[in-house]
């Protein structure tokens, strides 16, 4: 990090490509680097075929106004990261509603440029933009992409540099006029030493206070006095404009933004992106039918993943792990090596760990098929049509996004949680988050429906999932009748048009989370393994035992296993697991794996003698529900601001997994 010479910062509306632009810029290598923050993880990467040139996503925003968590620590970096270059990324098919931000980023008077995306579909509508007058009349450099088509992505990264080299800042920050104009300038005078002495650019911090930004006024250090005037000031603007602050400033800059546009935008009259997408919305977005269509491509994609492409990969890749297994094995015998060596390397690690790699396969498959939904623009659907279900849960549409991350990984879909406006909002969400199945139970998933419902295999999985999602709603439900009271925060999203994901995108998204598996399964799995081996291996006066059942985890399991026998799995490996689990889900399939001594097909017939379908379906529901990782909960207590937090969700989630998985034991009971 020491070498890095520039700095670049990614800023946009969150459908404006963001993602896209950085993984081109980058060839998808990231890094946590020096805009990261202890309470805010920054997505950086060094800039391909330029060294000492680095490049940072900020969280797409539409406005530099606080009006998240998000947005501050957004404008926080701006401000104090004091990045070498903006670059301005905005949806060119939408330059009206871009073009907001644009304005406020000027403010900042930092090194900047615009970068047109989406310039193809500009083209393909028939519509133009006259670049040299919007260069003109914004005063940064312009430069028209295509980041899905990988076009004009080297054009950018050299005016990035040299706007950065050249320290060339915005030569035109005033778009104001009449009473707003006498507002800004008015307040710019009070507090022009204020702002020099903190270091923040005079007009910005002008246009914050008209808007009211306490944030601003505080490290600015208003006393009392000049907010007097600053107030006065303000009141005398809106009895002129007869409006409130926010709106006179927004009007303010729509004014401007629409004679600008109407000067360098031509858009002629039939609107290719926009006609497809409204044609496929009618149908996917249907008020009746949209969300069975949702389910019906959930159904699809673990279909092909839990039944075609990726359990044929799946098998392909367990035969080759097994026959390196095997290899090892007798080479290790070959070699004479002791035999609590010999069993520690093949019994333990690689029995548990090659349980784990072996769905590695399933992993990629449902990232890939989930990474197409994400970039084709079907997810803001899905925000958009959950709006008006999850409202009566206390939750707004926004809500939807960080529980479809969590299919993914709780800790990741936890902190996407800080885009959501209120507080309120953010507990809610937080605390059910960790009912939407994980990408860390795939593996569990897999190994069960392979040894118990191999002919329905999709139809389980699916079934799983919405167990998962009818608890999270009664659990909203409830918390938002005894805990949460109040309602959610109105919902505003901008739909972006449908567009064909490109192939580059997709494979970068899926390499990140199939990199995070190997990274874990190498990582905690492989320390999980080793400590489950000697826990099962030593008895309590560390003698090496001759069964498993007279180990250490076998006393473990065996003191838990009474709790989980009204459930259906009173067996003390089934408990065991459970146990393990808790540093990382995989750790279940692992610690199944070595306490079975078996792997692959033979781990088939080992759970067949430890459970039955009822109550491997039950065990299943129990994974799905019971208390997170470790993981999972040190991030709730960071985000929640407490240790009291984690333990409440430990509690509260075991206990719904007991209940649940009790009486669809019982129920499955009479029934068979």
């Amino acid at each position: 990090m020491n070498k890095i010479k520039i700095s670049i910062a990614l800023v946009g509306n969150p459908t404006s490509g963001l993602t896209t632009l950085f993984n081109r810029m980058t060839n998808g290598i990231e890094h946590s680097g020096q805009f990261a923050t202890p309470r805010h993880k920054t997505k950086e990467g060094p800039v391909r075929d330029h060294p000492g040139v680095n490049v940072i996503e900020l969280p797409g925003l539409y406005s530099l106004s606080a009006y998240s968590p998000e947005d501050l620590a957004t404008r926080d970096i701006l401000l104090n990261g004091k990045p070498d270059v903006i670059i301005n990324i905005v949806d060119s098919t939408s330059i009206e509603r871009s073009l907001y931000l644009t304005l406020q980023l000027l403010e900042l008077e930092t090194p900047m440029i615009l970068a047109l995306n989406m310039i193809d579909q500009v083209r393909d509508n028939g519509d133009t933009v006259d670049l040299e007058k919007l260069k003109e009349a914004l005063t940064i450099p312009i430069v028209p992409i295509s980041a899905v088509k990988n076009e004009g992505i080297h054009d950018l990264i050299h005016a990035a540099i040299r706007t950065a080299t050249e320290k060339a800042k915005p030569q035109r920050l005033d778009f104001c006029s009449g009473h707003v104009h006498t507002a800004i300038h008015s307040i710019a005078h009070l507090i022009q030493e204020d702002a020099e002495r903190e270091g923040l650019p005079l007009r910005f911090c002008a246009t914050r206070l008209v808007e009211g930004d306490e944030p601003i006024a505080r490290r600015l250090q208003i006393q009392a006095p000049d907010r007097k005037i600053i107030d006065h000031i303000v009141e005398d603007m809106e009895f002129h404009l007869d409006t409130d602050r926010e709106a006179a400033m927004a009007d303010m800059r729509y004014a401007y933004i629409e004679k600008l546009c109407s000067r360098c935008v031509e858009k002629s009259g039939t609107r290719k992106e926009q006609d497809r997408s409204l044609k496929i919305d009618s149908i996917l977005t249907h008020r009746i039918f949209a969300i069975p269509i949702f389910l019906c491509i959930m159904f699809l994609i673990f279909w092909l993943t839990f039944e075609v492409i990726g359990a044929w990969l799946s098998d392909l890749l367990d035969i080759v792990i097994t026959d390196a297994v095997h290899g090892l094995d007798v080479l290790l015998t070959s070699t004479d090596i002791a035999a609590p060596m010999h069993s520690l390397i093949i019994d333990g690690i690689c029995t548990g760990v090659g349980s784990v790699l072996s769905f590695l396969p399933i992993i990629g498959v449902l990232f890939f098929f989930l990474s197409i939904l994400e970039d084709s623009g079907y997810i803001p659907r899905v925000a958009f049509v959950m709006d008006t279900l999850l409202r009566p849960l206390g939750l707004s549409g926004r809500s939807i996004v960080p529980m479809l991350i969590g299919f993914g990984c709780s800790v990741p879909a936890i902190m996407a949680t800080r885009t959501l406006p209120s507080t309120r909002d953010r507990y809610l969400t937080i605390l059910l988050i960790p009912f939407m199945s994980c990408s860390a139970k795939l593996p569990i998933y897999a190994m069960f429906t392979a040894a118990f419902f191999a002919d329905h295999r999709a139809l389980i999985l699916i079934s799983i999932y919405i167990t998962g999602i009818i608890v999270s709603i009664l659990c909203a439900l409830l918390l938002k009748t005894v805990v949460f009271n109040g309602n959610p925060v109105p919902f505003v999203m901008v739909l972006p048009s449908y567009r064909m994901p490109g192939l580059k995108s997709v494979w970068l998204r899926m390499w990140a989370n199939v990199k995070g598996f190997i990274k874990k399964a190498f990582t905690v799995i492989f320390v999980a393994t080793i400590v489950i081996w000697l826990l099962q291996s030593f008895d309590m006066g560390l003698n090496m035992v001759d069964s498993p059942e007279n180990s250490i985890l076998a006393s473990m399991g065996k003191a838990a296993a009474p709790v989980f026998a009204p459930l259906g799995f009173g067996d003390w490996r089934a408990a065991t697991a459970l146990i393990t689990g808790l540093s990382a889900k995989e750790a279940v399939v692992s610690t199944l794996a070595v306490l079975t001594g078996a792997a692959g097909g033979d781990m088939t017939a080992m759970l067949t003698a430890i459970f039955t379908p009822l109550t491997a379906f039950c065990f299943l529901v129990f994974c799905l529900l019971y208390m997170p990782c470790v993981a999972t909960l040190a991030t709730i207590r960071r985000e929640m601001g407490g240790l009291h937090y984690a333990f409440g969700v430990v509690l509260f989630q075991t206990c719904i997994a007991w209940v649940v998985s009790f009486v669809i034991y019982h129920i499955g009971i009479l029934i068979l």
